[in-house]
């Protein structure tokens, strides 16, 4: 394709609309418990409220910047001639359709923009926090301009593990909080301590947790809405366990540091809600690896400044245990394809597991041939919210409300 039929062809792309029904339901399943934990059911100092409540009216309306700016950037990415095909509908007609690429790139740049202008609401000239909030933002910046660096050359994949070894300098160079973590209640009785100070090991830990987080969602993908379906629902166990912390103790700096991770998930929930409106089963667009690597760094972010770094594991536990089956691939043990997708069967449009090392083919080997949107649901949703529930229950049998069960049922 010449450059002039290229930009002919994006200028007449039009892009589906994008599935608000879907998005409602779903924002509806994830938020309400949050929204009622927050308004209702704990007594969060007022002028705390105000700050969450101001940066969720701004969240909201970059939800709505970005569902109008994805259309646009599409017809761009594709004069550009950034697009791919849907491996996963390949010998039918959806397969043979050019699908946009990168689109993470405006959730970035919305999401930069929402938590840049909320300091504006919320931080002072003197407030403590503003240094290593804008050094926060800048490492999630580098990593969205490395992810689309990536979407643009196609950086070999081992060059990628480094990358957010680099983004996560500013934030390191301006910690300066704690070096100590709470042990997890199960392993306490191994270690003998509930709380275990790293000192200078702890940046060393920020630093690798950061760039697991960002590639763990980058290699647990490959299905339509599955990138930005695992986000969003770990964003919302992420909200929930900061208002329990929040609702759980009159600290104001243990307050601070998870309203600080609430003023950061907010915004990443609410845009990447938008792009999950177009990126839903079917996709009209493709995230790119500019959106996994920026939602991984910015949940590692959020988890090592709100200082609950070892809790954010476990509701990564879908992507830990993705990446444990994907060892031997990765370190060269077993050979590694470029795609470790699925077989897609034409006749019957399902997916079919294959030997590679991923969550989704271990799950198709072991119940059968299943349809994209069957397996999607179960990967990105299910697992991730058995595994929130049973971390909520175990926060609520120790923070002494058993009125939440009852909430619950």
């Amino acid at each position: 394709m010449t450059r002039k039929t290229a930009a002919a062809s994006g200028d007449e792309f039009r892009l589906a609309p994008p599935k608000l029904g879907v998005i409602f339901v779903i924002s509806a399943l994830l938020c309400s418990l949050y929204l009622y934990l927050l308004c209702f059911h704990y007594k969060v100092d007022s002028e705390l409220k105000r700050s969450i409540l101001i940066n969720a009216g701004l969240s909201l309306f970059g939800f709505f910047v970005t569902l109008k700016m994805i259309p646009v950037a599409a017809r761009y990415v594709l004069r550009r001639n950034m697009f791919g095909f849907d491996i996963n509908k390949r010998g039918t007609p959806q397969g043979e359709i050019k699908v946009p690429e990168s689109l993470g790139i405006v959730v970035g740049i919305v999401f930069l923009i929402v938590a840049i202008i909320f300091q504006y609401f919320n931080f002072t000239e003197d407030s403590n926090w503003l240094v290593e909030y804008n050094a926060a933002l800048a490492s999630i910046c580098f990593m969205i301009l490395l992810g689309f660096v990536d979407d643009v050359l196609d950086v070999p994949w081992r060059v990628k593990l480094v990358l957010p070894s680099f983004a996560t300098l500013p934030l390191l160079m301006a910690y300066a909080g704690h070096t100590t973590i709470v042990v997890p209640k199960p392993l306490v009785a191994y270690i003998g301590l509930e709380v275990l100070d790293l000192g200078r090991i702890y940046k060393l830990y920020m630093g690798l947790l950061a760039v697991f987080c960002t590639n763990s969602i980058n290699i647990h993908a490959g299905l339509n809405g599955l990138e930005i379906g695992q986000t969003v629902v770990t964003a919302a166990a992420i909200l929930i366990h900061n208002v329990m912390q929040i609702g759980a103790t009159v600290d104001p700096e243990y307050h601070q540091a998870h309203a600080f991770s609430i003023f950061l998930t907010q915004p990443l929930m609410a845009t990447s809600l938008a792009l999950l409106a177009y990126n839903w089963y079917p996709s009209s667009v493709f995230v790119g690896d500019t959106y996994t690597v920026f939602a991984g760094m910015t949940m590692a972010v959020v988890g090592i400044l709100g200082h609950f770094s070892e809790t954010l594991l476990i509701f990564f536990l879908p992507q830990v245990l993705n990446f444990l089956l994907s060892l031997p691939q990765l370190a060269g043990i077993v050979k590694c394809p470029r795609h470790r997708l699925p077989r897609f069967d034409p006749a019957t449009g399902l997916l079919t597991g294959t030997k590679d090392g991923t969550l989704v083919n271990v799950y198709l080997r072991l119940f059968g041939p299943r349809s994209e949107k069957s397996l999607y649901l179960f990967q990105s949703f299910l697992l991730k919210l058995v595994k929130s529930l049973f971390q909520f229950l175990h926060k609520v049998s120790h923070t002494n409300t058993p009125d939440l069960l009852v909430v619950l049922e």
